[in-house]
């Protein structure tokens, strides 16, 4: 099976996590664009859900599907959200913002009861750091923040080098909410939640993609089938199947 057709299979597993009046939140990337297609099928067939969408991307997808959106203004709290990740370790701590929505979706996934990450099981890593870390900064200042980056990486036991995210016209990337992604290459990351909490309070940086302690099940697709694991502790709920 190919690569969208493994992502797929773990979106169609999620979905069946989802009833009716759930508040979801909808991820950002090629997996959770899958899962919204999906979704889509089961909402115009009369499933009855409503969602927050964690980008202007996934927002349109959304609204193509039919699936009534709302926004965090509007309801305080979120009953699951689906998404998916660039990296995943055991203690199902994350990489994401490959697809420069980290943000926003750290916002849902934080207001949310539960978060399910589906992914390919490339994504699945013994410790974080093999995908560049994107942290979302501000333009302004910006030398003096990836100073500040530098030091907070030194005294969390990595290196390596940061690009300024382009795109492929060659213009730098802007997220959404009108920020820049540097994208830390800092090879295997040891201590993951100690890192987070070295960068969170740098001036500057406005959020980065280390997600810890916030997903509660990863939903695997590979060559073998399904792998479903489960916090606390990356207890693994079952076998391939």
């Amino acid at each position: 099976m190919n690569m969208d057709g493994l992502k797929r299979q773990a979106a169609a597993r999620a979905l069946e996590h989802v009833r009716d009046g759930m508040r979801l939140g909808l991820g950002t990337g090629s997996t959770a664009k899958l899962f919204v297609e999906l979704l889509g099928e089961r909402v115009r067939a009369g499933l009855d859900i409503i969602a927050v969408p964690t980008s202007e991307a996934t927002r349109a997808d959304a609204a193509r599907c039919g699936i009534a959106l709302t926004t965090l203004d509007d309801i305080d709290r979120l009953d699951l959200t689906v998404d998916g990740a660039d990296e995943i370790d055991p203690a199902l701590n994350l990489i994401k913002g490959g697809g420069g929505a980290l943000l926003r979706e750290k916002i849902v996934a934080s207001a949310s009861d539960r978060m399910i990450v589906i992914a390919d099981d490339s994504k699945w890593v013994d410790a974080l750091g093999r995908f560049p870390l994107p942290i979302e900064v501000i333009p302004f200042g910006l030398a003096a923040t990836r100073r500040a980056l530098e030091k907070a990486f030194a005294e969390g036991g990595v290196s390596g080098p940061m690009v300024v995210r382009k795109r492929k016209d060659g213009h730098v990337f802007v997220t959404d909410g009108g920020h820049c992604i540097v994208d830390a290459h800092l090879g295997r990351i040891a201590d993951a939640p100690r890192l987070a909490g070295l960068l969170t309070p740098i001036p500057g940086v406005v959020e980065h993609g280390l997600f810890i302690g916030l997903a509660s099940m990863a939903i695997l697709a590979g060559s073998g089938g399904i792998r479903v694991v489960e916090r606390p502790e990356g207890r693994n709920l079952g076998d391939l199947e």
